[in-house]
């Protein structure tokens, strides 16, 4: 069964991935919302990600503010796709947390959706499309969510 992991760093970005958490919930794609942080618990993240694939996860989704070094963390230690979303919860709104998560060194790829809670429904969505190629049940959703969109 699909089931796709989200991480934030702090119970206070709970609000602004709850947008993602929604989508998923839409595709009733099962998910498991954990808070981890990459400064504060690190051994804890570096065992959920190396674990991830073994508890059945085939997808991540990382949300981080500031310094936003959660996705890349994530993806350091794990062979699943990794989507970062960028939060705004610093004085330069996300910037800095877009600038971390979409500059990651070769060889650590993690994709970058948008600053906040549009990004964060944009990581969902991203998320299904990834499942979509694997389970023909995600893939019809995801098409029939396309054609509602383009008729508003």
């Amino acid at each position: 069964m699909e089931k796709v992991a989200v991480i934030i760093g702090s119970k206070t970005d709970e609000p602004l991935i709850q947008p993602a958490l929604d989508t998923l919930k839409e595709f009733k794609i099962d998910f498991e919302l954990s808070v981890l942080s990459a400064h504060r618990n690190p051994d804890r993240v570096r065992k959920y990600a190396l674990d991830a694939a073994a508890s059945g996860f085939e997808v991540i989704i990382a949300a981080a503010g500031n310094a936003a070094h959660l996705p890349g963390v994530i993806a350091s230690w794990t062979t699943l796709p990794v989507i970062g979303v960028p939060l705004p919860t610093s004085d330069l709104q996300g910037i800095d947390s877009l600038y971390s998560i979409v500059q990651m060194p070769g060889g650590v790829p993690v994709a970058c959706v948008g600053i906040g809670s549009t990004g964060a429904k944009n990581a969902a969505l991203l998320a299904v499309q990834i499942l979509a190629n694997k389970y023909d049940h995600i893939r019809k959703a995801f098409t029939e969510y396309k054609r509602k969109l383009a008729e508003m």
